[in-house]
């Protein structure tokens, strides 16, 4: 047999298999139409590299069964907070507060859709530099008697991951209680530091270890110590988040809870942990601790993954969107929005509501960039005010409403976020801390561009080339 003739039947067996593909999400994927066409073009007109391409980046017939358990194991938490069903049903929580009087579809929403319980009583500290968060979390850890549970996307091998490693690493050989999950594709410390973390008597644990896919990654960021003190937000472990990367300044987005607002947090830490772990962790009172109320913030824990069909953040975005009278502030690295949440954001603006993002002004990933300057440039047509954040690199993940509801997390505005990779956010109902996340956001706007509708319109060929191609890509997914 000649080498064209097994060449020619490497080929045949390829489209063969890039066929089956594309039978299999027409009849066997529940995906999105847009995000389900491209895929079928790509593995139409792209032989070989159209299989490799929806291997790494598409493949999505085996997230029911891969996370089955895991969503089983998370309804049986859904017994212990009824309870609390029942009080939201009945309107009692905080019902002298206006605010939370306005916002109680929003918590109800969370609580059916998302069991995100409901708490009263918490103290929040709100973090936009990245030397600010990691002092007070590395003060946390070094005061902790009984447990820290750190769950990162990326940790660095770099001079903050192997600070904050060795931390918990001598927290441990203290007897202290160590348990690090980390997203398999996004740990870079060496496997001795982890040696390290075992052999002093911490445990740690990947999250979801095919990392030849970049779907279905754990891009949570949650810390919680003692049960007491928990931290979510934007910011992964490394030099870059303190502003030391290549990118420059860094500005980010976290928030630490003091109070019973921790509860969320520790549960979805355990739901994480128990998947991804050989250990099954019962939910015993010394991880949850008799809560010492801090203060008076109402907020919920909500998180979104492929193992649930809703798409609990993206909802809670709209819900808010929808809510808003006044004024809209959100800060995002990336932006690709689906036909809803471009058409709540549009219908907004042209309602009078002053809609305003901010987008970093260089990339950290290229094609993702170009279509998050495409799809805003979209609105702006609606009177929807966009900005590129010049003074480094804009990483925070927050939506503040009216300056007095806001969400801040780990869920970008984009279809991966809501769609592939598990996320957690804090929704919080308070006008001190969404006042002052707006307020981040206004001290922002000098170092910042404004994308008018002139300077969209004039923008070189170059860059429309750029959008063009970045956004035909950008369903995929």
């Amino acid at each position: 047999m000649s080498l064209l003739s097994i060449e020619i039947s490497i080929l045949e067996i390829f489209l063969l298999i890039q066929y089956l593909m594309a039978f299999g999400i027409i009849f066997f994927e529940r995906r999105n139409p847009n995000s389900a066409l491209s895929w079928i073009l790509v593995l139409l007109v792209l032989p070989v590299v159209g299989f490799f391409l929806y291997l790494f980046f598409g493949q999505d017939f085996t997230r029911k069964r891969l996370f089955s358990l895991k969503e089983e194991h998370d309804l049986r938490i859904a017994q212990a907070i009824g309870q609390q069903k029942e009080e939201i049903a009945s309107e009692e929580i905080a019902c002298d507060d206006p605010v939370v009087t306005r916002f109680l579809g929003v918590i109800r929403m969370f609580l059916e859709n998302n069991r995100a319980i409901v708490t009263d009583d918490n103290r929040l500290t709100v973090y936009t530099d990245g030397n600010d968060k990691f002092r007070d979390l590395i003060r946390a850890i070094e005061g902790a008697c009984h447990h820290v549970h750190l769950q990162y996307y990326i940790i660095r091998d770099d001079p903050l991951g192997r600070e904050i490693l060795t931390l918990l690493c001598r927290k441990a050989r203290e007897g202290v209680e160590v348990r690090l999950l980390y997203d398999a594709l996004g740990m870079k410390i060496s496997k001795k530091m982890l040696a390290d973390l075992e052999e002093a008597g911490g445990r740690h644990a990947a999250f979801f270890p095919r990392i030849f896919t970049i779907n279905y990654r754990n891009h949570r960021k949650i810390a919680v110590i003692d049960g007491t003190c928990g931290f979510i937000g934007g910011y992964n472990i490394g030099e870059e988040y303190l502003g030391k990367g290549p990118l420059g300044n860094w500005r980010d987005a976290a928030i630490r809870i003091e109070g019973s607002g921790v509860i969320g947090l520790q549960i979805r830490f355990f739901m994480d942990w128990n998947h991804a772990s050989t250990e099954d962790v019962a939910y015993s009172s010394h991880y949850f601790p008799e809560p010492a109320g801090k203060g008076d913030c109402l907020l919920q824990v909500v998180s979104s993954g492929p193992d649930s069909r809703w798409n609990q953040v993206k909802e809670g975005y709209l819900k808010l969107v929808n809510s808003a009278t006044e004024s809209l502030y959100i800060q995002t690295p990336y932006f690709i929005p689906d036909e809803s949440v471009s058409d709540a954001l549009r219908i907004a603006a042209l309602s009078g509501v002053d809609v305003r993002i901010m987008i970093p002004c260089k990339p950290d990933h290229p094609f993702v960039y170009w279509a998050t300057y495409s799809f805003v440039g979209d609105l702006l047509e609606a009177g929807v005010r966009a900005y590129t954040y010049d003074n480094g690199f804009i990483h925070a993940k927050t939506l503040v409403v009216d300056g007095i509801a806001a969400s801040v997390g780990s869920a970008n505005w984009d279809v991966r976020s809501f769609r592939l990779n598990f996320e957690a956010n804090a929704f919080l109902y308070d006008e001190q801390y969404a006042g002052e996340l707006k307020a981040a956001f206004e001290r922002d706007l000098p170092f910042c561009t404004e994308i008018t509708r002139e300077s969209y319109r004039d923008r070189p060929r170059r860059v429309r080339i750029k959008e063009q191609v970045s956004r035909l890509f950008s369903p995929l997914g």
